[in-house]
């Protein structure tokens, strides 16, 4: 799983074309934020998604994973990652998890959010904590990529900054070690693996133009999961719920640009202190 082969970066015009799919998906999910209520089925929000990214020139690359013929993962509560848009009828204060990839002229995005159903108003204070410490550890874990870094610095970033929310909220939480981020490019799911948690190894170092996609996936208990009968979805063993959040992101030599965010991730890396370096 850790091999130590070399990495391998995209060329500018490569990036360009990635940005465009990783465009298509942020604004695909800023879309699905606006749907996501009380009342709307998974399969709903999966119908929208797919209509957006085919209407604006993209292909849902999840539907080219053998075996799957959605657009969007939709997890709640309990579901981790991989849950399968259907007749759920999402309900206030449901924790719900959208993944999303399109393939745009051969090159693909991919991203996910999580999110109350009803808002903040509708939410217990414990699951917008881990939404909020889920997704301030997927920007610590992007932060910590720099060309001439190790690869496995976003784990130990990730996992540093959960613990560090762990004891702020004071609350359990558990980071899950059997699902991972990977490359990307031209494939979806690509090498590396990239573990969202502290590993013994440092990992290859990181070139110009890589790019990677980062998905934390936390509880609010314990680590463990199952998958369920339909082979897909997955929720954690104790009944606790969880957050996914991911973006892809190039790695460029001036700085970092997140593909799958609609401003390029300008405002969480100028957060950060971490350099901004988009193409366009």
């Amino acid at each position: 799983m850790f091999g130590r082969n070399r990495l391998t970066g995209r060329t500018d015009e490569q990036l360009r074309l990635m940005r465009e799919a990783g465009l298509l998906v942020g604004r695909t999910l800023e879309m699905l934020r606006g749907e996501v209520r009380e009342g709307v089925t998974t399969l709903q929000l999966d119908a929208l998604a797919e209509d957006f990214i085919r209407s604006h020139g993209g292909i849902p690359n999840f539907q080219l994973v053998p075996g799957y013929r959605h657009t969007l993962c939709t997890s709640v509560n309990e579901e981790v990652v991989h849950g399968i848009p259907g007749d759920r009828v999402l309900k206030a204060g449901d924790v719900l998890s959208v993944d999303c990839g399109a393939e745009v002229k051969g090159w693909n995005g991919d991203a996910a959010f999580t999110t109350v159903v009803g808002g903040a108003a509708a939410a217990r204070p414990e699951d917008l904590h881990l939404i909020d410490a889920t997704e301030a550890s997927l920007y610590a874990g992007i932060a910590a990529m720099r060309v001439g870094g190790r690869l496995y610095a976003v784990g130990d970033a990730v996992e540093a900054s959960i613990e560090a929310a762990a004891e702020r909220d004071g609350h359990t939480y558990g980071v899950i070690d059997e699902y991972v981020g990977h490359g990307i490019g031209p494939q979806m799911h690509m090498d590396p693996q990239i573990p969202n948690y502290a590993v013994r190894e440092s990992g290859p170092k990181l070139v110009d133009g890589f790019t990677g996609a980062i998905e934390p996936m936390v509880t609010l208990g314990t680590s463990d999961t199952r998958v369920l009968d339909d082979d897909w979805t997955v929720v954690t063993t104790d009944a606790s719920r969880a957050a996914h959040w991911e973006h892809s992101v190039a790695v460029r030599q001036d700085g970092l640009w997140i593909l799958t965010a609609v401003d390029g991730g300008k405002e969480a890396l100028e957060r950060l202190g971490a350099p901004y370096a988009p193409l366009d």
